[in-house]
């Protein structure tokens, strides 16, 4: 069933010559694929059986056997842009352990690209109808409850793409008049292909730009500004930090916009405190008001 996925799943991405690190899970078809869309990315695999990795030998691919539902991977934290793994979480015992633990290898601007069967299309509710349930030792999900749990799981933005059976003639009707309503064609979607991204789109280019340390560092610096805590020297060392790690207005008006509580109050003591008038607080002060007036 999950072939019939595999096509339609990479369509979240867009091929680029960047050196992303990609991790296929199971899934091994993929790896052609992603090879041809991103020649310059690392590519890494996982699969129980090391057999099925034979065909694929010629593709510069890291790949290690093991069963990702009964050990942890063996990466290190926050190394990979994209995890790439179709009907991931239907054979897992503990879903969310599964889908918290993938994120986990994720960096902040990464994506989980996996997809699911929905329990609520016409052919699963026909089986049921008819008094049979064939996917023992598996567990199906409707739409928000998937979309629950990636929330639940550390992921802050899902996106969902549908992917379409038709009826036959007369079921969608019969299970109309059974109760079942068919929002956005739900009950004709057979799996859905989702995408749950780290980190929300508007932070993404914020967190993919500067290291972890130095938007800290910004961060802790933005807030003493921001609640008036040793303003001149907070100023300064702002400023040093501004020079040294290369920061410009475009990039710092957002990220006062996303860290700040009271943007005002740090663009106030900013202009009160700096010393000598730098060319930059001009231009940052007319875009910070041009940025939150725009919010208001």
């Amino acid at each position: 069933m999950a072939e019939k996925i595999k096509p339609e799943l990479l369509t979240f991405l867009h091929g680029a010559d960047l050196p992303y690190r990609i991790l296929v899970v199971e899934d091994l078809g993929y790896l052609p694929r992603l090879r041809q869309m991103f020649p310059h990315a690392q590519l890494f695999a996982t699969a129980r059986d090391p057999e099925r990795m034979e065909p694929y030998a010629g593709l510069h691919v890291s790949f290690r056997s093991l069963d990702y539902l009964a050990e942890p991977l063996p990466f290190a934290k926050e190394s990979f842009d994209y995890i790439v793994s179709d009907l991931t979480l239907e054979q897992a015992g503990n879903v969310q352990d599964i889908a918290a633990g993938f994120s986990m290898y994720l960096k902040e601007t990464g994506s989980l690209l996996t997809s699911f069967r929905n329990i609520r299309h016409w052919s699963e509710l026909q089986t049921l109808m008819d008094g049979h349930y064939y996917h023992v030792g598996a567990r199906l999900f409707a739409k928000p409850e998937f979309e629950k749990l990636l929330y639940a799981s550390y992921y802050k933005c899902v996106h969902m793409r549908p992917q379409l059976r038709a009826a036959p003639e007369g079921m969608l009707e019969r299970l109309r008049q059974a109760g079942f309503s068919n929002v956005h064609d739900d009950l004709e979607t057979e799996f859905w292909l989702v995408k749950a991204d780290r980190s929300m789109p508007e932070l993404s280019l914020l967190k993919s730009m500067y290291t972890r340390q130095q938007r800290a560092e910004l961060s802790r610096l933005l807030h003493r500004i921001e609640y008036g805590v040793q303003e001149r020297e907070s100023v300064q060392d702002f400023w040093r930090l501004y020079a040294s790690i290369g920061l410009f207005p475009d990039y710092l008006v957002e990220f006062v916009h996303e860290a700040v509580f009271h943007p005002q109050w740090f663009y106030a003591n900013l202009a009160k405190y700096t010393e000598g008038e730098p060319q930059e607080l001009a231009v940052l002060l007319a875009a910070g008001k041009k940025r939150e007036g725009a919010e208001a």
